[in-house]
């Protein structure tokens, strides 16, 4: 976090509020220098001084948001309701998005567009680091479930079209990490909790169709894309999946339209040599685009 200067004030600005503009003439600034200010100029200083004074007792306007639509979550002149369904998708299994704060308040999030597609006893967003049994005991009975999955790629990571099939227990509840990767990585890892659940993945090859925002890989896919996958596959529904795509795919056709660029995957700009930044000089990170021009999952 950057040092904040502190603020020197000196006698010639003391006395006078910031703002309070002070006009010379050549002939006063000469004046001035020598040590005899006109009285002239001294009592124009007062007059700024004491008409400054009033403006402080002024009322600050705050800044006016733009108005949000209630359902989707974006300013009513760019609202994307047209494109969610009609209806609440009517659908058996619970979702539980565990959301990183710095995601709560960015403007193109996809999470206010899945929400809005599903009942609300159906998805429920949580939003924070750190979780606990004693800081949300709900959360830790999810998780105790025999029928609660967790869908994060890694080795230990079952298939999660394979394990239902095998499963005892037919899942009843998904969750979801929503954050950049590094931010997930950091909530799944640093919480106890999401290693009770069964860990699943998706086996895709299909791109992401969030082209508006840049993705580690091509098979890299944004929040409301894994739960429309998981929720079609558990669900035994693929409309699903085309229903939640709908307002995701308006949503990057308005930005595109409106000066947004697509944004290819870092894998695709490494293997094409279009990468704009220099290799870091990290080992660890460096490991990590040389997997990705590989087409090694990391």
């Amino acid at each position: 976090m950057e040092s904040q200067k502190e603020a020197r004030t000196f006698p010639e600005t003391a006395a006078r509020p910031p703002g309070a503009a002070s006009s010379q003439t050549p002939d006063e600034k000469e004046q001035q220098e020598d040590g005899t200010a006109p009285a002239a100029a001294a009592l124009d200083t007062e007059a700024d001084i004491a008409g400054a004074d009033g403006l402080w007792e002024l009322p600050v306007e705050p800044v006016e948001r733009r108005p949000e639509c209630s359902r989707c979550s974006r300013p009513q002149k760019v609202c994307l309701c047209p494109y969610l369904p009609a209806h609440p998708l009517n659908i058996s299994t619970h979702l539980y998005i565990i959301q990183h704060p710095a995601e709560e308040n960015k403007v193109l999030r996809t999470v206010p567009l899945l929400a809005a597609c599903l009942p609300q006893d159906r998805c429920k967003v949580k939003i924070g680091r750190r979780f606990s049994e004693e800081r949300d005991p709900e959360l830790s009975t999810v998780c105790r479930n025999s029928g609660t999955l967790i869908l994060y790629p890694g080795a230990d990571a079952a298939n999660l079209e394979e394990f239902i099939l095998d499963s005892p227990v037919y899942p009843s509840t998904i969750i979801i990490i929503d954050g950049t990767w590094s931010q997930a990585k950091d909530i799944f890892c640093k919480n106890s909790l999401f290693r009770l659940p069964k860990q699943v993945q998706l086996k895709t090859s299909v791109s992401s169709q969030y082209i508006i925002r840049m993705q580690p890989a091509n098979r890299c896919l944004s929040t409301l894309e894994c739960a429309a996958a998981a929720l079609s596959i558990l669900e035994k529904d693929s409309s699903i999946q085309e229903t939640l795509l709908r307002p995701l795919r308006a949503l990057c056709s308005f930005q595109l339209q409106h000066g947004a660029q697509i944004r290819l995957s870092k894998e695709h700009l490494l293997k094409n040599g279009l990468y704009p930044k220099p290799l870091p000089k990290n080992k660890r990170k460096l490991r990590k685009m040389e997997l990705l021009m590989n087409s090694i999952k990391i």
